[in-house]
């Protein structure tokens, strides 16, 4: 029986960052062989167990194999004879699928550390495609890395693109949707994050809230962008310059849903957006189930961002007035985020 740590920790040292989590994949052992050393199995669809004293993640080297439409449709095989290159072969990135050994020596059967080397998201095989959540992982590493200048390989982009098309998409949770967006939200570049699902067509898909709001004009005088779908883009580059807290990041990305409802007889004003906004980011964060405290901030900056951008010009007064107004869960920490927000608006 082999132990290797794999993933993230072995990609994160090789680049010099924090290491996080650490996860072990085993090799020639089998689920009995865990258990009397200890390990307690947690894994649901195939073996994973924890370490007795550390808690982390040891998995059973397994493949997989497409059995049916979606994310779910997986069939696992471990066993002693699956090997570690078997194991490496069914990660998403090169850059996730090198090895360690107890020695310290990597494995690398796919071009792992060349990619690292070079800034490149790459797929490992054609098996890519298989799944779903993959799109959302690749689009969230390129924000996540961005600063580092990774960019994503063309043939790579070519079969997210393809993922978006097939329709495998639409049959993901919405909780692992969220999931995505969450941690793309913490990085310093999640507006990366929503550019990348763009270029490859599934943002229409995933978010079609965001996806409305490009070509949608504003008046030039307030957002020399013009383009709406391109001011969240630059409102989320700014908030994450900010605040690095996600509900400040997902309040600024559908703090506008609500210009595209404007008809375009109204363009480039857009009068009614921010209470129109609200019911658009109340039907978003209700789809991908969103966390009470991320939909509470989000509902507060659509309704009165307005009002909070020209609150300093208002009569003390008028501005007591308003925040009296505010639902009074609200005025805390929901309302110092929701300013937060605005600030990067």
């Amino acid at each position: 029986m082999d132990i290797y740590l794999v993933g993230g920790a072995v990609r994160d040292r090789l680049l010099g960052l924090p290491v996080g989590e650490r996860d072990y994949v085993v090799v020639g052992g089998s689920p009995q062989q865990l258990i009397e050393n200890g390990f307690r199995p947690v894994g649901r669809d195939f073996p994973v167990f924890l370490h007795p004293a550390t808690g982390e993640e040891y998995a059973l080297a397994r493949t997989e194999r497409k059995r049916g439409r979606g994310y779910h449709g997986f069939s696992f095989e471990t066993g002693t004879g699956v090997t570690l290159v078997d194991d490496l072969a069914r990660r998403d990135l090169t850059i996730n699928a090198i090895a360690e050994n107890a020695r310290g020596e990597l494995i690398d059967p796919y071009g792992g550390r060349a990619d690292l080397a070079a800034r490149i998201l790459r797929h490992v095989s054609p098996a890519f495609v298989e799944d779903p959540l993959r799109v959302l992982r690749v689009a969230r590493f390129a924000a996540r890395f961005h600063d580092l200048g990774f960019t994503l390989a063309p043939e790579t982009r070519i079969l997210m693109t393809e993922i978006a098309q097939s329709g495998e998409l639409e049959t993901l949770p919405p909780e692992r949707i969220w999931q995505e967006l969450r941690r793309a939200l913490a990085t310093t570049h999640p507006e990366i994050f929503l550019v990348t699902l763009r270029t490859v067509g599934a943002l229409s898909v995933l978010i079609p809230e965001m996806d409305a709001l490009f070509g949608i004009p504003q008046e030039a005088a307030l957002h020399p962008e013009i383009d709406t779908g391109e001011h969240i883009l630059m409102a989320l580059a700014q908030s994450a310059r900010i605040s690095a807290d996600p509900i400040v990041g997902y309040a600024v990305l559908s703090h506008d849903l609500g210009k595209a409802k404007t008809p375009r007889a109204l363009w480039p004003r857009h009068p009614g957006h921010a209470e129109s906004g609200v019911l658009l980011s109340r039907t978003l964060s209700a789809r991908l189930r969103v966390p009470n405290d991320y939909r509470l901030t989000a509902e507060l900056t659509a309704r009165w961002h307005l009002e909070i951008h020209a609150c300093l010009d208002q009569p003390i007064d008028r501005l007591a007035a308003w925040i009296k107004e505010l639902p009074y869960r609200s005025r805390s920490r929901n309302l110092v985020q929701s300013l937060k927000a605005c600030e990067a608006d």
